[in-house]
């Protein structure tokens, strides 16, 4: 238990189970993940007691805070299915004022936003695909794209965590939302399984190579789910001066992951766009979609100085090219372009430096 729960707010909770006054709260012991805590309390049932278990925040996926709610709430529901198991009775959440609320009886969660204004950058991509070249326009909102990711990546932790990094490496291969469970949702006849293994232990390779060093130092702030459908652009706002012009007002949806990762998540999810809307429409990547790959790096690079995501990115891009080769996310794909999706997938995993310059090479390799 947090010692920054105290006896009056647990005494003030507990009278929903009965109980007038907490006796005693003392630990019971530690072990790796967490600690448990006994509470002795008196009520109209004569002494009570309880047991408040917490979990350490550090490494084994326990990060965040949502990561242990989602750990306790998982517990509420399966100790008490089970014979013989010790029976739980709650989920105690500590608010900022000391109180302490139930979200146990939670059957379901929802979140509850406001509304953004303005028009996804997938409609951009529809029209980028029939221009030869960059307009004026485009290059604006890529290049307000590239600020706006400069701006977030630039908040890094005061002392780099090498377990949170690891965990994105992890995450980025293992986690449900991310490469192998894009994979398993794939329908089957659509790439067969030991083509998805390929795929895979590839980014292990990747991670481990990741794992060495000093990589960690790169742990930075991020979105985690940077795509066009999160990014929406308002033409008649603007905020700063480009080369062409103002900047478009842009507005940011549905962060996800956790807040803290490798910066090349972030820019892969953008950028596979450009190669996949090329290769669905034309087969390769051309036009103005091959500029906005090369234009959204080098700017990127330029405002950053960070060549080095260059050498990372090859993960990232595996995972995000099987999201948009997944005919569940894109069904209007076929199947040479998914087939070209995967060669291109293949070359960046082979390539020890990605060159944005050489994505039709990555793709024809």
């Amino acid at each position: 238990m947090d010692r920054a729960i105290k006896k009056g707010a647990l005494q003030k909770y507990l009278q929903a189970f009965g109980t007038e006054e907490v006796l005693e709260m003392r630990p019971l012991g530690k072990g790796v993940h967490g600690e448990g805590w006994l509470v002795r309390a008196a009520g109209a049932r004569g002494a009570e007691e309880f047991v408040i278990k917490s979990v350490r925040p550090s490494g084994f996926g326990h990060d965040y805070p949502s990561d242990r709610a989602g750990l306790f709430l998982l517990a509420l529901d399966t100790y008490n299915t089970i014979p013989n198991h010790v029976k739980a009775l709650d989920v105690l959440s500590l608010q900022a004022d000391g109180s302490l609320r139930s979200i146990g009886a939670g059957r379901e969660y929802y979140l509850l936003m406001r509304r953004a204004a303005g028009r996804s950058y997938f409609e951009d991509l529809e029209a980028l695909v029939r221009k030869e070249r960059l307009e004026s326009a485009d290059r604006l909102k890529i290049d307000r794209l590239a600020i706006c990711l400069a701006d977030i990546h630039s908040l890094k932790k005061k002392r780099a965590s090498r377990e949170l990094y690891l965990r994105k490496l992890r995450d980025i291969i293992g986690h449900g939302e991310c490469l192998m469970g894009v994979f398993d949702s794939y329908p089957r006849g659509v790439i067969k399984p030991a083509q998805m293994a390929e795929i895979e232990k590839k980014c292990i390779d990747w991670r481990a190579r990741l794992k060495g060093a000093f990589f960690y130092r790169r742990l930075c702030r991020i979105h985690g789910d940077f795509h066009p459908g999160n990014v929406w652009f308002q033409e008649r706002a603007a905020r700063g001066r480009g080369k062409g012009g103002p900047y478009p007002e842009l507005t940011l949806l549905d962060r996800s992951r956790g807040p803290w990762g490798e910066a090349a998540d972030d820019l892969t999810a953008f950028a596979i766009n450009f190669i996949f809307y090329s290769i669905w429409r034309h087969g390769r990547v051309k036009g103005a979609c091959l500029e906005g790959i090369k234009l959204l790096f080098s700017r990127y690079i330029g405002l950053t100085g960070d060549e080095a995501v260059l050498g990372v990115v090859a993960p990232f891009f595996a995972f995000r090219g099987a999201v948009v080769a997944n005919p569940v996310f894109y069904p209007l794909l076929g199947g040479e372009g998914r087939r070209l999706i995967f060669r291109f997938i293949h070359g960046v995993l082979d390539s020890p430096v990605f060159d944005p310059a050489m994505v039709n090479g990555y793709i024809s390799s």
